[in-house]
């Protein structure tokens, strides 16, 4: 029986990739959601994507950040899902290689029990091209994933993980539970649902 299921937050729970929306902010959406591709394919190294990226945002108000961290679109299903897994006793968390301008956000919408994501430093209004956080590497969500499961006492078994990403291999490597949803190659190979329509309420007919 399932007792925890941890979602991504990019392209998974949101429709869309947050740091993408930022940067067409600044007239380069096609440059970082090149580099975006490389890393969730599994051809760029995480950590390494995401400060190259990050340090191209450099001198983007905060307050741009914000609202368009608050206005994002969230995937069909979300709330359905989450709140049906929560229905049968499931704790429910997200894992995000993201930002937690938008997971905090999104946690009380879309009813998530807690977010782990990474922090973008911003100074004097404007971020600095910097970041740091809970989600910086390509085993961060794997070991995120151990701890979490030892401080709830829950088995590989009883847990559930969805993703669309390469650098959601880790946590998939310690489910029993493994969701490819609307996911890279890389990632559907090692799950053992695959959703390809963007609905996450289909989960809930596989479990």
């Amino acid at each position: 029986m399932l007792k925890l299921a941890v979602f991504d937050f990019d392209s998974t729970l949101m429709d869309g990739e947050t740091i993408d929306f930022f940067a067409k902010e600044l007239g380069i959406g096609d440059e970082v959601a090149r580099i975006t591709e490389e890393a969730m394919s599994g051809r760029l190294d995480f950590f390494e994507s995401l400060q190259q990226r990050v340090k191209l945002l450099e001198g983007l108000d905060f307050s741009v950040v914000e609202k368009i961290s608050h206005n994002l679109p969230y995937m069909p299903g979300a709330q359905e899902t989450i709140a049906e897994l929560k229905n049968r006793g499931i704790k429910v968390v997200c894992f995000s290689g993201g930002f937690r301008t938008a997971t905090s956000y999104a946690k009380d919408i879309l009813g998530y029990d807690a977010d782990f994501s990474n922090v973008l430093h911003h100074k004097d209004g404007k971020l600095t091209g910097l970041v740091g956080g809970d989600m910086m590497f390509n085993f961060s969500k794997g070991d995120m994933l151990i701890r979490l499961q030892n401080v709830l006492g829950v088995s590989e078994a009883e847990t559930l993980v969805c993703g669309d990403g390469a650098n959601d291999l880790s946590m998939f490597a310690h489910a029993g539970t493994r969701v490819a949803f609307c996911a890279r190659e890389i990632l559907q190979k090692e799950a053992n649902i695959i959703i390809k329509e963007k609905d996450l309420s289909l989960i809930l007919k596989e479990i």
